[in-house]
């Protein structure tokens, strides 16, 4: 089984040590991680060096971010294709403007809204680490999902801190 590491809207501009400690805590069995935008500066992917990593910039990046990071991708690992973007406009109808974005994959993962979501529709797997920064509202905790890729098929789950990184 391969695990995959899923986080998105960190929103801070550099590695502090308690992200870096949750980002290890979170992810240490995930050879790869996919961060679906609003890391903010570029340099926050520096704590993921050991990893193979995906990302894409969102609306509240750095000229840094947006100068390096595409605005969505689409990764296929293990036979499996993933839709990876941050997602932009209101929360309501994202998950439609992210189908329409990516029709064929198996997994879409975005961001943006700030909360998680992890559910199936039709044959696409629909994914949404929430807040990793704990910016979601009424200051829940920092969230993230893992996505599990196995001969058996494709799910995730979703996690909370208990302590936030703001």
């Amino acid at each position: 089984m391969t695990q995959i590491g899923i986080l998105s809207d960190t929103h801070i501009s550099s590695p502090s040590p308690l992200f870096t400690e949750q980002v290890h805590q979170a992810f240490k069995n995930c050879p790869i991680i996919l961060h679906a935008g609003d890391l903010t500066d570029i340099s926050i992917l520096d704590v993921f060096k050991d990893k193979e990593v995906h990302a894409v910039h969102g609306n509240m990046c750095e000229q840094s971010s947006f100068r390096t990071l595409p605005t969505s991708k689409v990764i296929e690992i293990e036979g499996y294709t993933i839709g990876l973007c941050h997602g932009a406009g209101s929360r309501h109808n994202i998950e439609e403007r992210m189908w329409d974005l990516f029709p064929t994959v198996d997994c879409i993962v975005y961001g943006h809204t700030h909360f998680a979501a992890n559910h199936q529709f039709a044959d696409t797997l629909f994914i949404n680490p929430g807040s990793f920064s704990s910016t979601g509202r009424y200051g829940a905790p920092g969230s993230y999902a893992i996505l599990n890729i196995s001969r058996n098929g494709i799910t995730a789950a979703l996690y909370q801190f208990t302590e936030n990184i703001s």
